[in-house]
C-alpha cells in the first residue's frame, strides 16, 4: 500500500447515481490510500451522500445555491495537507495504480504546482465522446512552463479537475481557485501557475474513465458556459491567446478521424459543431443580454440567479 499520508481528495457530487457507486468502488481500490476523501454533496435526493458515508468518506452537504466551482473546490485547500487531488463523480480511476501513479508524477518534479491525469472514453462512448477524449488527452505526458505559452497558446494551461492533483504551495501561491467561477476555475488557477513560475503537468500513465454523450442542446449550453468564461476572464486571452484557433484545430481533427471510423458520424458531428459555435458565441456576449435569456440556455443555469 502506498503512502497517502499527505494526501486529502476532494468529490463534488449531486445526485451520482449508478457511475458514482463504480467511482467510489474504484477510488477503495487504489494501491494509495489517502490521508482523507471529502465529499462535498449539493442536496442529492438519491442517496449519494449516504453511499459515500457507507465508503468512508467525510461527507459535507451543501445547498444548491452555495455551490460554486471554485469556492467548493478551496475548501479542501484550508486542510493542512500539502498534495490536493480532485474528481468529479462521474470519474472512475482506470486501475488500482492510478492515483499513486499521478501523486508520484507531482512529488518527482518540485517544479510542478498541479498535474492532470489522462482521461479515456467510459465503455458506452459515442465516437463523438471517443475523439474528444483522444484529442485532449494524448498518449505521452507532457511538463509545461510559461517558455511554451507563445507555441501552445491556450493549451498551456489545459487542466482538467475530473481528474488532477495539486501542490497546496502551488495553490496558495497563486491565490487558490477563483470565485465566484462559471467555468474553468481549473485553467485560470493553471494559467495563473505558469505565469508566477510553476510548470504544469500532463501524466497519460495516470487515467480515469470519464467522458459524456453530450447531445446538440447539451454541447450549446456548455459552450454558452465557456464562451462567457473567456469574456469575463480577458486577462486569459491576454496570457494565452484566443481560444478559437484550438477549436478550428479540434474541428479539423474531429472531422478526419471520423472520416476514417465512422464517416456516418460526420453530420452529427457538423451539428455539434454548429451548435458550440453558436453557444459560445453567445456566451461571449453574455453581459450584453438579459440574465433570463443567459440562463435559460446555460448548462449552470443557477450561476446566473
Amino acid at each position: 500500500m502506498a503512502n497517502g499520508e499527505d494526501v486529502a481528495v476532494l468529490i463534488p457530487t449531486r445526485n451520482g447515481g449508478k457511475v458514482f457507486v463504480q467511482a467510489l468502488e474504484a477510488l477503495n481500490a487504489q494501491t494509495l490510500r489517502p490521508a482523507k476523501i471529502i465529499v462535498v454533496d449539493t442536496h442529492s435526493s438519491d442517496g449519494t451522500s449516504q453511499r459515500a458515508q457507507a465508503a468512508g468518506c467525510t461527507v459535507h452537504s451543501i445547498a444548491k445555491n452555495d455551490f460554486d466551482h471554485g469556492r467548493t473546490r478551496q475548501k479542501l485547500a484550508e486542510l493542512p495537507i500539502p498534495l490536493l487531488v480532485y474528481l468529479t463523480q462521474d470519474a472512475i480511476l482506470d486501475n488500482p495504480d492510478s492515483l499513486a501513479t499521478l501523486v508520484a508524477f507531482l512529488r518527482e518534479d518540485t517544479r510542478l504546482g498541479a498535474v492532470g491525469g489522462r482521461q479515456l472514453p467510459h465503455h458506452d462512448a459515442n465516437p463523438l465522446a471517443i475523439h474528444h477524449r483522444a484529442f485532449n488527452y494524448p498518449d505521452n505526458s507532457a511538463v509545461r512552463t510559461v517558455q511554451d505559452i507563445p507555441h501552445l497558446g491556450i493549451r498551456a494551461a489545459f487542466l482538467s479537475d475530473a481528474f488532477a492533483v495539486y501542490r497546496r504551495e502551488a495553490l496558495e501561491a497563486v491565490g487558490g481557485f477563483p470565485s465566484p467561477v462559471l467555468f474553468g476555475e481549473d485553467m485560470q488557477v493553471a494559467a495563473r501557475m505558469l505565469i508566477n513560475g510553476w510548470a504544469v503537468g500532463y501524466c497519460a500513465a495516470a487515467a480515469v474513465r470519464h467522458s459524456h454523450n453530450y447531445n446538440v442542446i447539451e454541447d450549446f449550453r456548455r459552450s454558452v458556459d465557456i464562451g462567457a468564461m473567456h469574456a469575463a476572464t480577458p486577462w486569459l486571452r491576454d496570457t494565452l491567446g484566443r481560444a478559437e484557433g484550438e477549436g478550428l484545430r479540434f474541428v479539423r481533427s474531429e472531422a478526419a478521424w471520423l472520416l476514417r471510423r465512422h464517416p456516418l458520424w460526420l453530420i452529427p458531428a457538423a451539428l455539434h459543431t454548429a451548435a458550440k459555435l453558436l453557444g459560445y458565441t453567445l456566451g461571449q456576449r453574455a453581459q450584453r443580454l438579459p440574465k433570463r435569456v443567459v440562463r435559460v440556455c446555460s448548462m449552470n443555469k443557477g450561476w446566473w440567479r
